[in-house]
Parts: C-alpha cells; sequence; structure tokens
C-alpha cells in the first residue's frame, strides 16, 4: 500500500462519533509513523462525504467509522460505487452484522448458539415475552453499536423505561435473555482467530460507561476459560464471522455461561481501534503492536462486492 494516498475515515454522524475520532486519530498516527501518505477525513453532519474524499485525493479508505452510516453498509455501498477500496467488511455483511435480528437469525441457520430473543412490535406489552425468555432480560436496539440504549433488566418495574430507551434508537426493539457468565470477545482477522480477551467490569455489565468513561475495567488475555471451553468460544467466534459473510478484522462479543457454553451476542465489522481498545490489546498478546495491526488491517482492503 506503500505510495497510495489513504484516508482514514472517522467521526460520521452516529451516536458514536467521539469513540470513532478516538478510533481514527489512533490509526492515522500509526500508518502515519509507518511511512504511509496518510490523511484524515473527518465526516460530520452535513457535509459531502464524496467531496471530502476526492478533494483529499483520497485513493484507498482506512474506515475507522462506528455506528449507523459508517458500519451498517452505507458508507461500504459509497465506497463501492466511487470505486476506492476500503477495510472491513463489504456492504452486505456489514449491513448484516449491524442488524442484531438478521445476524441472529443467521447463526441460528449456521447451529452457532445464541441467546433466545423476541422482536417488540409496536404497542405489545413487553412483559409476557420478558416473562417467557426469563429474569433479567435484555432490553436492546436492533442495530445500535457500542452498547447504545441498551439495558439489562432485572425489576419488572424498570421494564418499560428500557423499551422506551431503545425505542430513540437505531432499528427494532428486541428482547434477549441474559446469559450469566463471562464476557468474552473473540478477536479475527482475516478469517483467523487471533485471540481471546475477558472483560471484568465493576458495572451490571460492560455498558458505554464501562467501555469509554471508566477506567477500573480488568482485561483478561486470553480469556482464563478451560481447554474445551476456550476452544469452543474460539470456534464460535471464527463460525460468526464465516456465517455473516465477514472480511478484514472483526470482534465477536461472546457470553460464556457457567457450564461453559458460548453463546454470541454479535459481531463488529468495526470494532474500536483505539491503543487500549480489545482487538489491540489481543493482538498485542499474539505478538502483533498496534502499529503492525493498522497495517494488517490496512494490507486486507479492496472492493468486496
Amino acid at each position: 500500500m506503500k505510495g497510495k494516498r489513504i484516508g482514514v475515515l472517522m467521526g460520521g454522524i452516529s451516536a458514536e462519533r467521539e469513540v470513532s475520532l478516538n478510533t481514527g486519530r489512533g490509526v492515522l498516527a500509526a500508518l502515519a509513523e509507518r511511512g504511509h501518505d496518510v490523511v484524515a477525513v473527518d465526516w460530520t453532519e452535513g457535509q459531502d462525504l464524496t467531496q471530502q474524499l476526492r478533494g483529499a485525493r483520497v485513493e484507498l479508505v482506512w474506515n475507522a467509522l462506528h455506528g449507523t452510516y459508517g458500519e451498517d453498509g452505507a458508507v461500504q455501498g459509497l465506497l463501492e460505487c466511487l470505486r476506492i477500496p476500503y477495510t472491513g467488511s463489504g456492504v452486505l455483511a456489514s449491513a448484516v452484522a449491524m442488524d442484531k435480528i438478521v445476524s441472529k437469525e443467521l447463526f441460528v441457520r449456521a447451529k452457532i448458539p445464541t441467546p433466545p430473543w423476541h422482536v417488540l412490535p409496536e404497542g405489545e406489552d413487553p412483559r409476557l415475552p420478558a416473562d417467557t425468555l426469563g429474569w433479567p432480560v435484555v432490553v436492546k436496539p436492533a442495530r445500535e453499536g457500542s452498547t447504545v440504549g441498551v439495558t439489562i433488566v432485572r425489576d419488572p418495574a424498570d421494564l418499560d423505561a428500557a423499551v422506551a430507551l431503545a425505542r430513540k434508537c437505531h432499528g427494532e426493539t428486541l428482547l434477549e435473555r441474559f446469559i450469566a457468565g463471562h464476557e468474552v470477545s473473540v478477536g479475527v482477522l482475516d478469517g483467523e482467530v487471533l485471540g481471546t480477551v475477558e472483560i471484568r467490569t465493576k458495572k451490571a455489565f460492560y455498558d458505554y460507561e464501562a467501555k469509554y468513561q471508566r477506567d477500573d475495567n480488568e482485561y483478561l488475555v486470553p480469556a482464563p476459560l478451560a481447554p474445551v471451553t476456550d476452544e469452543r468460544t474460539r470456534r464460535a467466534g471464527a463460525d460468526a464471522f464465516r456465517a455473516l459473510g465477514c472480511g478484514g478484522h472483526a470482534r465477536v462479543d461472546i457470553r460464556v455461561d457457567e457450564s461453559g457454553e458460548p453463546w454470541v451476542l454479535e459481531v463488529n465489522t468495526l470494532p474500536g481501534m483505539t491503543k487500549t481498545s480489545l482487538l489491540p490489546k489481543i493482538a498485542r498478546h499474539a505478538g502483533m503492536d498496534y502499529a503492525t495491526l493498522c497495517e494488517r488491517i490496512l494490507a486486507g482492503a479492496g472492493l468486496r462486492e
């Protein structure tokens, strides 16, 4: 990729703009340090992204966007039309992975364990499906990232407020059975599992605040799982990546229950890439420093459709 003008596409117009800016700045610095011709492309509300890319003479995009319009296939489709190669998954895989309902349907088809769920239509009383799934229950919007709009509801009296919060976000609202156990992420690069990390947080779960606003989380790399459980968890991560047709890099979020069974929650096709994010932590344990990981991701850039 030497000699190509690389645009690190960051910011965006989703609820995850600040997270994306942090990712983008880290990638930009790492690629510049390695001698690449690299420029920041900060997409903001009201700007014409096509004009921004052309004005910056971008020949290849390192996609550091997160969330709606950046991670859901929209920007990938634009880049396909402009014939600008980009990092990460293609249009279809990005759209599918961003939609938790479609993802879960594909996991079931591929026989990948995922927690039981219920899509909540407008006007339906959430109490009955919550009772059926069992308490506590997770309420989440179908098309958001970084746990935006997600609540673990332990008291039925809090259910309506959780549903109202999820409905403010993108996508349908779904209820999901809460899986007690370990919070584990599997890092995948070019279809191969890089490793695992277990996240231990002082909060009720690893929500937006825990991810980005606290420094008291504990990250165990690799996740301290029994050998059989570790093998199942890694396989579940790789299978989920393939089931959605993903490419490039991704992080698969999994709950490992107390019996050692992994339950896939979702695939993040554009995971956080600050130096302290989960995928760089996993890569570091695998012997790959941050700048090398950024270059490996860059090397996989292309047109996907």
